[in-house]
């Protein structure tokens, strides 16, 4: 028995240290795209990021703070679509339409809803459905960036700083190309904000009565380029032309980021046609191991431990994928079902995407016929 347990020890001993499993080796074609398209892409700051793991593709300037323009609504309206009774209608504040810019068109006495301000700001970019959106929710405008700034920093947003809720240019008015494609990959996990940006043209109902009005959507790239579904353009003499995108091809979702890129549209388009062409969407669930740990003491010799099934990735031709494994050595009964054991991680040329914590997919309890220490080490009484 001594031996059967010493050896079962050695053999599951590299759970502890950690161990990798990988389906393809490593190549430099990430790499490679990146420097093809430095020169080409002639902004302050862009970033190309994959929606479903967060990872950067392609990064310039990608951490410097600039202005970010109209492209600024993102937050503005996640947060107004996260409010209850997005259909009730209220008479927006007069201040609230007294503002620079572009406009949805509101009036003094108009009655609008939450739902159709979020349409007004990200269809037509309206700086009124902005300031009547804050003023609903917060009271006031400052009151408001503090709670874009609060949800900034739940995203992660390390570089970003809101002052309006509608862009207007602001010296602690700012973003990162990073930041803007976190914020967008956040936003669009709103079913309602990703529904909203997608359209090309939407009709929504305010006024005085409420009556029906055609808005168009300024992303010109929803009617140009092929897969875009989003999300947001932005433009001021300080800030230059900003815009956040997102297009989905063969299951790959891809965010594009540019700030004061005065050739966005088609940018973005190469980006997207640069990447889109050299990815491949891979079903890593079937590298994942079978990892059995195992318990002294127990009902059971070992332990299954399982972890969430990752989603399909969007792996760049001949890019490694790897599984870092990390898991405590022996388990001592009783081990409770659910108890985190360990961790397990996809990684993408050396780098995690995802990440699962490992549990215990049943409870072993202690054994009633026998106790393995007392038959390795003896009676010490």
């Amino acid at each position: 028995m001594a031996k059967k347990l010493v050896g079962l020890l050695v053999g599951f001993l590299f759970l502890f240290l950690g161990m990798r499993l990988t389906d393809a080796q490593a190549a430099p074609a990430a790499n490679g795209t990146q420097a093809a398209l430095a020169d080409e892409i002639k902004a302050k700051g862009a970033v190309l990021m994959d929606a479903e793991t967060g990872r950067v593709l392609f990064a310039q300037n990608a951490h410097l703070r600039l202005p970010m323009a109209s492209t600024t609504k993102i937050m503005t309206a996640l947060i107004a679509l996260e409010q209850e009774r997005l259909d009730d209608y209220f008479t927006v504040s007069t201040a609230a339409v007294h503002v620079e810019g572009s406009s949805m068109g509101l009036l003094e006495g108009d009655s609008v809803s939450l739902r159709a301000l979020a349409y007004g700001m990200l269809l037509p970019s309206g700086n009124d459905a902005a300031n009547a959106a804050a003023m609903r929710i917060a009271g006031s405008l400052p009151d408001f960036a503090d709670l874009m700034n609060a949800r900034a920093e739940e995203i992660g947003l390390d570089d970003t700083h809101f002052v309006t809720p509608s862009g207007l240019n602001d010296p602690n008015h700012y973003s990162t190309a990073y930041d803007m494609a976190l914020l967008a990959r956040e936003a669009l996990k709103n079913p309602l904000f990703a529904e909203i940006c997608s359209q090309s043209k939407a009709v929504v109902q305010y006024g005085n009565p409420p009556y029906n009005r055609w808005m168009q959507n300024h992303n010109r790239l929803l009617r140009s380029y092929e897969g875009t579904v989003g999300v947001k353009t932005g433009y001021t003499t300080a800030a230059g032309r900003c815009l956040v995108s997102c297009a989905e091809r063969d299951g790959i979702k891809l965010i594009a980021v540019t700030l004061n890129c005065p050739d966005d549209w088609n940018v973005h388009a190469k980006l997207y046609d640069s990447y889109f062409s050299r990815m491949v969407l891979t079903n890593v669930a079937k590298i994942l191991p079978d990892i059995q740990i195992p318990v002294m003491g127990g009902t059971a010799s070992k332990v299954r431990a399982v972890y969430e099934k990752p989603p399909k990735l969007a792996v760049l031709e001949g890019e490694a994928v790897t599984v870092d494994v990390t898991a405590e050595p022996i388990l001592f009964a009783p081990a409770e079902r659910g108890r985190v054991v360990g961790n397990l991680s996809v990684c993408l040329s050396g780098q995690p995407v995802l990440e699962f914590p490992l549990t215990l997919g049943k409870t072993v309890k202690v054994s009633q016929k026998s106790n393995l220490l007392e038959k390795l080490f003896g009676n010490q009484s």
